[in-house]
């Protein structure tokens, strides 16, 4: 008896021990469960939402870069804005960004007096009369301050700033075509602005093209070296001997200037697939449409006449015969009553 009462006290700690030791593997069980329980619910709620809100999953990168977006730029309305605002950033940066240097001599008979690399700078606008060097006068130290002669900024400024605008118009309208393509057609308003724009920018384009192409051929006298000898005085003394070093490059003025024009091929080519988008192309295109589909109505009828025409003769000729054959019998009828 007396070894009992230990045994049994032994057994009750041991298991207080294992409650315990059990408690905490409960408790992380139960919060583990209830964590499932809840990301259970979160992944059915959010099916839910896709289930209901399909477009709402979808990436708005994978969007913009899918391919039918950018399927515009494969026809010829889009591709031919690139063009364009392509080529309109070749003409205004050969244009804007030219600057030219050429260099006379001045070979006085006194050689102290002689400068034999006279260096004259000019850029764009092309402002020539603001354009000044000074040159020797070939009477001891005495020098002159000399300005070139024209003004052709006008011709210049107004060629660049169309291809500026052309280059902001393409730009907007091939975002437009890409992104916006449902507004662009809606109401028929975008087709019709853009046609007009089109044909503005075209004409635009031909005029300015051609005003600076004469603007620069004035500028290319201007500042020919044998002209601006001319302009020094001491070039007019016989006893003086003058010449030119070297005289401006052109090639990158020459190059806007061919850009021009190609901007207003490219422009003037592109109305008619711009007119294919208004209302005026597709009503013409239904009108046309109609008027074959009368005519076709009309080729039809005479065949139909002819065809009742036949009907009717057929039936003319059936009601002329039956009398015939009534005749017939009514013949002997008629004579066996007068016998």
């Amino acid at each position: 008896m007396a070894n009992s009462t230990p045994q049994g006290g032994g057994s009750a700690f041991s298991g207080q021990s294992r409650n315990r030791s059990i408690r905490p593997l409960r408790a992380t069980v139960a919060s583990i469960g209830s964590w499932l329980v809840v990301r259970d619910c979160l992944h059915s709620n959010r099916a839910s939402e896709k289930e209901k809100y399909p477009s709402a999953g979808m990436d708005t990168a994978n969007q913009l870069a899918s391919a039918e977006t950018f399927q515009v730029l494969k026809l010829p309305l889009g591709f031919i804005r690139v063009l364009e605002w392509l080529f309109a950033i070749f003409a205004f940066a050969t244009c804007g960004g030219y600057s030219g240097q050429l260099r006379v001599s001045v070979d006085c008979m006194e050689r102290a007096s002689s400068n034999l690399s006279i260096g004259i700078d000019f850029a764009y606008p092309f402002r020539l009369h603001q354009v000044s060097f000074e040159a020797p006068m070939c009477e001891g130290t005495r020098r002159e301050l000399v300005f070139l002669i024209g003004d052709y900024s006008s011709s210049a400024e107004f060629f660049v700033t169309i291809a500026v605008f052309a280059f902001l118009y393409s730009l907007m309208a091939t975002v437009v075509y890409v992104f916006f393509k449902n507004k662009y057609h809606e109401n028929n308003r975008g087709p019709l602005i853009d046609f007009v724009v089109t044909v503005v920018f075209s004409f635009m384009w031909l005029v300015s093209s051609s005003a600076w192409a004469k603007a620069l051929s004035d500028v290319k006298v201007a500042t020919d070296p044998d002209e601006v000898q001319l302009l020094i005085s001491a070039c007019k003394v016989l006893t003086n001997r003058c010449g030119s070093v070297h005289g401006s490059h052109w090639s990158g003025l020459n190059t806007s200037v061919a850009f021009g024009f190609l901007n207003f091929v490219l422009w003037a080519g592109n109305i008619w697939f711009v007119f294919k988008e208004t209302g005026w192309h597709k009503g013409a295109r239904l009108a046309g449409g109609a008027s074959e589909k009368q005519a076709g109505t009309f080729n039809q009828q005479p065949y139909n006449q002819g065809s009742f025409d036949q009907s009717g003769s057929h039936d003319i000729q059936g009601n002329l015969s039956q009398p015939s054959e009534y005749s017939q019998v009514g013949g002997p009828t008629s004579y066996s009553n007068q016998m």
